[in-house]
Parts: C-alpha cells; sequence; structure tokens
C-alpha cells in the first residue's frame, strides 16, 4: 500500500484569476479536498508559511509548483510578489503550514490588500483543527468563541482567561504541548469546574481526545507536556440562577419603557424566572413609584 493516495484527476475548468485562501490538511494528506488541488494545480504563485511543509504537499499529489514564503517574517516581500501577480490577472494559492490559513497563521494582510486593489478573493475551504475538535469535543457547539493561543507566562495567562470568563459560550484555545499543564491550572483556577476537552493530533497515527474537567485534565498524565498539535476546548459553564434583587433591577429597567404585562414579559424571557411572579413584582414596584 502506497504511503501516499494516488493523485485524482484533476478538473478541466479554467481557474479565474484572484486570491485563493486555500485550507489544506491537518494531519492526513487525504483531508485535502479535490477543489483544493485545482486550484494548486492551476495556481501561477502558492504562497507558503513554510515553503517546505507545502512542497511536501505538493509532491504527495504529483504537483510542482512555483513557491514564495509568505510568513509574519516576509509578509511584506511575499505580499508584493503576489500583489503583482494578481493585478497581470494571475492566480494566486495561499496556504498555512496546516488547516485553514487565517486562523491563528498569516493571511490577514495580503487579503485586506488584494482586496484593496480590486482582485478576487475565493475561499477554499477544508480542514480546520478548531473544527475538528468542535466536532468530537462532546460541548455546545451552537455558540462558540476562538481565543486562539494564550500568552506564555501565568500572569499574563490568567490575565486573560479572567477577561474570558463572563463569555458565555464554548472556549477554543491553540495551545503548545510544553504549556498544556500550565495553561489548564490556570484555567481551572480562573473558569473553575468547567467541562472541558483535550484534543491533540487531530486526524494524525496518535489522535487523542481527553474530556473532564478542568482541574481534572490539569492532573491528568496525558496532559503533561505531550507532543503534537494541541486544541482545548472549554465549555461554558452553568448560568448563576437570577436572584430576586436581580428581578427587582431588570423590573425598574423595564417599567420605565413597558406596562407591567409587557416588562414582566420581557424580564421572564431574559431571566428565565416565571411570568406570573415577575407581574405581581411589577405591580408592586409600579405602585410604590406612584405612591
Amino acid at each position: 500500500m502506497s504511503r501516499h493516495p494516488p493523485p485524482p484527476a484533476l478538473s478541466e475548468n479554467p481557474l479565474d484569476p484572484g486570491l485563493y485562501i486555500v485550507a489544506t490538511p491537518i494531519g492526513n494528506l487525504r483531508d485535502i479536498t479535490l477543489r483544493a488541488l485545482d486550484v494548486l494545480s492551476a495556481a501561477d504563485l502558492v504562497l507558503a508559511e513554510d515553503t517546505r511543509v507545502a512542497a511536501k504537499l505538493l509532491t504527495a499529489y504529483g504537483l510542482s509548483k512555483k513557491l514564495e514564503r509568505y510568513d509574519e517574517h516576509t509578509a511584506e516581500r511575499g505580499g508584493l510578489k503576489a500583489l503583482a501577480v494578481l493585478a497581470e490577472g494571475g492566480r494566486v494559492a495561499l496556504v498555512s503550514d496546516a488547516g485553514t490559513p487565517l486562523v491563528s497563521d498569516p493571511g490577514f494582510r495580503i487579503v485586506r490588500e488584494a482586496v484593496a486593489q480590486g482582485s478576487a478573493v475565493y475561499p477554499i475551504p477544508g480542514a480546520s483543527a478548531l473544527l475538528a475538535g468542535l466536532s468530537v469535543a462532546g460541548l455546545p457547539t451552537d455558540r462558540f468563541m476562538f481565543a486562539g493561543f494564550a500568552p506564555p507566562k501565568s500572569a499574563a495567562r490568567r490575565t486573560f482567561f479572567e477577561e474570558l470568563a463572563g463569555i458565555r459560550t464554548t472556549l477554543v484555545f491553540f495551545e503548545s504541548g510544553p504549556r498544556l499543564a500550565s495553561s489548564l491550572a490556570d484555567m481551572a483556577a480562573v473558569f473553575g469546574p468547567r467541562e472541558a476537552a483535550v484534543a491533540r493530533e487531530l486526524t494524525k497515527l496518535y489522535e487523542t481526545v481527553i474530556r473532564g474537567t478542568l482541574s481534572e485534565l490539569a492532573a491528568d498524565p496525558r496532559c503533561d507536556t505531550p507532543k503534537g498539535e494541541i486544541v482545548i476546548l472549554v465549555g461554558p459553564g452553568r448560568e448563576e440562577a437570577a436572584t430576586a434583587a436581580d428581578a427587582d433591577t431588570a423590573l425598574a429597567d423595564a417599567l420605565t419603557r413597558l406596562r407591567p404585562a409587557e416588562a414582566a414579559s420581557e424580564v421572564a424571557k431574559a431571566l428565565g424566572l416565571p411570568r406570573r411572579d415577575l407581574y405581581r413584582r411589577a405591580m408592586e414596584l409600579k405602585q410604590e413609584r406612584e405612591a
């Protein structure tokens, strides 16, 4: 059995001029899309975070293209070459080392500059560690926030987490192996006993997903400086039940705009409290104000 899949038949449709943001596999090379291969085959220039990594992917599918490095250190040089190709009606593909470009990777600047000069920009979706982690974590996915990499030092990291603690949605972070255990410990200290998951080496040979509370994960020996790419997912936690004081405050505000029945309905929906009790309290507050 061959190590890499054979190159599939490429599309014969011509590729329109423009900048193509091409997602590439995060591990398993078979996760490349047919459309991504069409774009890479027809591109006049491929911008790559690391040309060596991109060259391995292209070689696996029998492609040989002109590569230009594009990262935070070479963005100006690579961007100028790409913009010149685009201005002449050429086709440029942007790839990162793995996954979807611009997600914790370089690329925002070249997209903005291409748009500014009137060049078309096309998304070529595919693999994403962010979405792959969400799909297997077992945490709510109706709302989530991607927070990228946390600061490397503990004090700054805790401040970073404190800024996110009040956001009631699943939080997603990228982290390196050497900092995983300490990051989990800081998360447990700031976020409390929230459900979480650590997804490591997604789509690769040693793919691992560990689930539990943040404190359990911080103490898990499997999270002690593991190797590989890591995604940490933190559940939204439980919202505290609204108190009588919360209800009075909300009702007082609503009564400045609405009649008691309408105010009770609005607050009931916002705080998850019984409308009948809120209506009774709204009438009391209204009478107190008018007395």
